[in-house]
């Protein structure tokens, strides 16, 4: 069984490490600096070594630090290449059945449906019509 620290501490320090900065990579993570620093010091107590020295308007990576961003970096990379890979591995298309009234779909939706065919041309579009509920 693999023992990992925790995957949202690992994200909000390979952010602060690239960035140098906890507010930057907050803005990056849509999270406060404050949770930034509380992660950083939860994945430092994790290890039990400082990643950062802190300054006072600034951060520094300690050697620790500067030993496990490349390698961090690489794997979150590997996990987006990944996460690409599961999406594209459809064909990025679909199938949109709508099942509406005759008279909504003769009168409104057919207009329209050739504007969102030419938009995403990856989607095919079925109408149904039917009065039951």
């Amino acid at each position: 069984m693999r023992r990992l620290p925790p995957l949202n501490a690992l994200r909000a320090f390979e952010a602060s490490a690239r960035h140098l900065s906890f507010s930057r990579a907050a803005g990056e993570l849509a999270v406060t600096p404050a949770a930034i620093s509380h992660q950083v010091r939860q994945l430092e107590d994790w290890f039990g070594v400082p990643l950062f020295r802190r300054l006072n308007r600034a951060v520094r990576l300690t050697d620790a630090g500067q030993a496990c961003l490349p390698l961090l970096t690489e794997g979150f990379d590997m996990l987006a290449r990944a996460a690409a890979a599961i999406g594209a591995s459809d064909d990025g298309g679909g199938m949109l059945t709508v099942s509406v009234a005759p008279s909504f779909a003769g009168k409104w939706l057919v207009p329209r449906i050739e504007g969102f065919s030419a938009r995403h041309p990856d989607i095919d579009v079925r109408l149904s019509g039917s009065v039951s509920v």
